[in-house]
């Protein structure tokens, strides 16, 4: 077999169409390094049915197929076609009738190669018998490589048996003794199956046999039943006769019975047509009714809610009234407590009237008194003031600093006591300790009316005036009667003085 011609698409550095014509002779590809020499082998291998990606130099099938460059982009399917030349007509006979034999192989990216023979599809086992035939093949040693020379000599008998077979052109026998070696071992395989098959084919005939059985028991039991729902369908279709007889004789006596509702239908329609003229004037006086009804309701419902506000204005004033009453019997009570202090009053104004019957000559007294005190102090220049009546041996007491060494006057709160002289009687402490106390009248309480609700429970903080009426009245009391001056020897003895605090609660309008 004498190859043709070799033509390349796509496959590896092939990116164009191209084209290697095998003249008759010697031919010889020359190039650089890289140019591809390699790939017009591998594509012979290629097409020739070789199936390993490493003898195509790649990791997998689809590395033969052209992966682009900077400038092209790549391709998605590769092909090889390979034209012999069958003259002689020395192929298979199912391709022997040609002269010329091409053998394609075509692989798209992804979905695997497809071969063809003079233009139809066949298996990659016929493509490699093909050229078996022929002694050569993808793995032929025609096909002499790199370092392939030295494998031959250094190789075992069995591989080198390959050769002499590839030699002798007996390798295509050989596959072809492989395959049928297959097929007998698959017939064999078979064979040894078939007894299973038929012990079990057996089996499903035993089986087969009692559904058989079944079966025409089945049928004839079948056949009775249909005999017998014939003989019910016939008593049926009777008696279905027999009602349809009946459901006519009722229609026509419903006929009748409608045709009598239809007359009593029309005397209704012409009731019902009087009716309807009667009923506006109907509707009418019940749209009256009921707008009258619904002014009543309105009005209901107003009366009842000026009922309710009447109850609560009463219930308001009810409160407010019994409010009075407290606030009448607490007047009254306050007024009793006026009368009582306003009686006390009388008594003590009476007293103190009595009381300033001898305040003239006293003044005259304190005037002398004071005059030679005035005399004494000028003739001395540390004057002391000797009590009258003092003890003997008692150092007179020093005068007050920033005041007159003979009187002074009585504080602020007492304005209204008439002044004194600096002496101090020996009597003046005693008639002090045994003046009658003035206890100023009781207090009318201002406390409000006992409340009454949830807040009556909590307690009351006492006010300002309650806090204020108690201690400092006492401690402005004592400080007066300590500035209180003391009565000159001689003069006539004095009712007592009312304090500060009671003096200052009459200043104030109170009891």
């Amino acid at each position: 077999m004498h190859f043709l011609r070799l033509r390349l698409t796509g496959f590896k550095s092939f990116i164009e169409p191209t084209d290697l014509l095998i003249e008759p002779g010697l031919t010889g590809i020359v190039g650089p390094n890289g140019c591809g020499k390699s790939n017009l082998v591998d594509a012979l291998r290629w097409v020739m049915g070789e199936s390993s990606a490493r003898q195509m130099r790649g990791r997998e099938m689809d590395d033969v197929i052209f992966s682009g460059s900077a400038s092209r982009p790549a391709r998605n399917h590769a092909e090889v076609r390979l034209l012999l030349d069958n003259a002689a007509r020395t192929a298979p006979a199912a391709y022997n009738e040609h002269g010329e034999i091409e053998v394609s192989r075509r692989i798209d990216r992804g979905f695997g190669s497809v071969y063809r023979i003079n233009g139809k599809e066949a298996l990659a086992r016929e493509v490699q018998l093909l050229f078996a035939d022929e002694t050569t093949g993808s793995r032929s040693t025609a096909l002499v490589s790199q370092g392939q020379v030295g494998a031959l000599i250094s190789a075992k008998p069995s591989e080198r048996r390959a050769l002499l077979d590839e030699a002798a052109g007996i390798t295509g026998l050989h596959n072809r003794r492989h395959e049928a070696e297959l097929r007998l071992r698959a017939a064999e395989a078979n064979l040894e199956r078939l007894d299973d098959v038929m012990g079990a084919l057996e089996s499903q005939l035993q089986g087969l046999k009692r559904q058989a059985r079944q079966a025409g028991r089945y049928r004839r039991l079948n056949e009775r039943i249909r005999s017998t729902e014939a003989l019910l369908l016939q008593r049926r279709y009777q008696a279905g006769q027999e009602a349809v007889a009946d459901a006519e004789r009722a229609l026509n006596a419903a006929e009748g019975t409608v045709a009598e509702r239809e007359r009593a239908a029309a005397a209704a329609a012409g009731g019902q047509a009087d009716t309807a003229a009667e009923l506006p004037p109907l509707r009418e006086a019940a749209a009256a009714a009921g707008a009258k009804l619904h002014r009543l309701e309105v009005a209901e419902v107003e009366l009842e809610a000026e009922e309710r506000r009447l109850e609560d204005a009463r219930r308001e004033l009810e409160t407010r009234l019994s409010q009075i009453d407290a606030d009448v019997e607490r007047e009254q009570a306050l007024a009793g407590d006026a009368d009582q202090a306003l009686a006390r009053l009388d008594d003590e104004r009476a007293g103190l009237d009595a009381a300033r019957s001898g305040e003239q000559e006293a003044a005259r007294t304190a005037a002398a008194a004071r005059s030679r005190a005035k005399r004494s102090a000028r003739s001395s220049a540390r004057p002391t003031i000797s009590h009258l009546g003092s003890p003997p041996g008692r150092r007179a007491a020093p005068p007050w600093p920033g005041k007159s060494t003979i009187s002074t006057a009585v504080s602020s709160a007492c304005a209204g006591a008439p002044p004194r002289s600096t002496a101090i009687s020996p009597s003046s402490a005693t008639a002090r300790r045994a003046r009658p106390p003035m206890t100023a009248p009781r207090r009318p309480s201002r406390r409000p009316a006992p409340r009454s609700g949830p807040s009556a429970a909590r307690p009351r903080r006492p006010s300002a005036s309650a806090w204020s009426d108690r201690r400092p009245r006492r401690r402005r009391a004592r400080r007066c009667r300590r500035r209180r001056p003391p009565t000159p020897a001689g003069a006539p003895s004095r009712p007592p003085w009312p304090s500060c605090s009671a003096t200052a609660m009459r200043a104030r309008g109170r009891p």
